[in-house]
């Protein structure tokens, strides 16, 4: 395996030009995040920030701001609403598994869509061994929940709700706050939890007029560094740790904070929220050139997911018949263009993406799909580049079967 990763790296040598696109797997850490993170590692708030001693306390310092401002981000009430994990993987599983367990008493049923993300799926089914059931809602063809399937599910055993505000895959914006209405509604004591990861910074995003009573956001879903992300419990909410060791600044995530990860993450918010609208028309635009250049070129295309509005402005998601995605992937990387194929946590193992074959893409068109997501650093450059050589790739992938489909 190693040696024909060797292989491959050697093929790339040369490279004139690179975009990368797969911002749903990671991100690339802009200059201005790396920069401010670099002090926090060994010049200053490098300290415990519970020990007393001045490294303690700028650590602390730096911690409290940094809560405070995310906090500002998503319309928190106050800083305690907060709490930093080591990312949206396991905010999500702290957000269900931590609220399940709270309301084990009233009862055992989880409600979530059928297109969450993998890591909330899988918190689902690993409920399942402790006595909790799950109910999965539908999604129409562009990914949008059924809500009155939703009002039906709800009762007076149901405990949680989980409904991410944007899917990860096919940029699905969901009507979160209708959704929290209608299972209020029907049982107020049900709490509702959003994986908000793809909407911070992409959509206008404010927890206290959703209504939730628990958000996840993440730190490389906006170019901050890898390994950080944030969950917001409402106030007043009693959750208890799923993990123990010893307690710092927070309540509910054991272990000494990692404070330069922390900075960076608050850093990429800043730079994500100073100019909103302008970042986000600036994604919206290289996506639509992005999108509409590619259905210019070529036949035979599948786009997964709305249009605008109800689109996340950075998604990108089309399936190419006759050229399978992971084959694409490869050429285009070839290239200098870095994107993903079918369902980023599970396409190794082979299977088409779940998000897809729910809305209705046979195993042919989910297993031909790629992702591609912009940033606010993405250049019209960059998109052109991505048009010169994707037609010439999907072409020669085609040829090999027979078909170019290109017009």
């Amino acid at each position: 395996m190693a040696e024909n990763v060797k292989e491959l790296l050697k093929l790339h040598e040369g490279l004139a030009h690179e975009v990368y696109l797969d911002n749903e797997n990671s991100s690339i850490v802009p200059p201005e995040v790396l920069e401010v993170m670099l002090p926090y590692w060994n010049k200053k708030a490098y300290g415990n920030p519970t020990l007393t001693h001045k490294p303690g306390w700028e650590a602390f310092e730096t911690i409290m701001n940094c809560f405070g401002k995310i906090s500002n981000y998503i319309g928190a009430k106050n800083l305690e609403e907060l709490t930093f994990t080591p990312g949206e993987t396991e905010a999500n599983n702290l957000a269900i598994q931590a609220a399940a367990f709270l309301q084990k008493d009233k009862g055992k049923k989880i409600v979530i869509s059928e297109i969450e993300p993998i890591y909330v799926l899988q918190v689902a089914e690993l409920l399942s061994k402790y006595g909790f059931s799950t109910t999965k809602i539908p999604v129409n063809n562009e990914g949008f929940i059924n809500l009155e399937k939703l009002k039906a599910a709800i009762d007076k055993e149901t405990i949680l709700v989980s409904m991410a505000s944007v899917n990860n895959e096919i940029g699905t914006i969901q009507p979160i706050k209708e959704a929290v209405e209608i299972v209020k509604d029907k049982n107020s004591q049900t709490l509702f939890h959003t994986d908000a990861s793809d909407a911070y910074g992409r959509i206008p995003l404010n927890v206290q007029n959703l209504g939730v009573d628990l958000a996840t956001v993440s730190s490389f879903k906006i170019q901050g560094p890898r390994g950080m992300g944030a969950l917001y419990v409402k106030d007043g909410l009693n959750l208890q740790r799923i993990l123990e060791g010893s307690i710092g600044t927070q309540r509910l995530w054991p272990g000494i904070e990692n404070t330069p990860l922390i900075v960076g993450f608050t850093k990429a918010s800043e730079l994500a929220f100073e100019n909103f609208e302008a970042n986000t028309t600036k994604m919206r635009t290289l996506r639509d050139k992005l999108i509409d250049g590619i259905f210019a070129e070529l036949s035979n295309l599948r786009l997964n997911g709305p249009k605008d509005p109800k689109r996340s402005p950075d998604n990108a998601n089309i399936s190419i018949l006759r050229a399978e995605g992971e084959a694409l992937t490869i050429e285009l990387s070839l290239s200098g263009v870095y994107v993903s194929s079918g369902s980023a946590c599970s396409r190794r193992l082979l299977q088409p993406s779940h998000v897809l074959i729910a809305i209705g893409r046979i195993f042919e068109e989910a297993h031909g799909s790629i992702l591609m997501k912009t940033t606010r650093y993405h250049t019209e450059a960059d998109i052109s580049y991505v048009l010169s050589v994707l037609p010439t790739a999907v072409n020669r992938i085609r040829g090999i079967v027979g078909s170019t489909g290109v017009h």
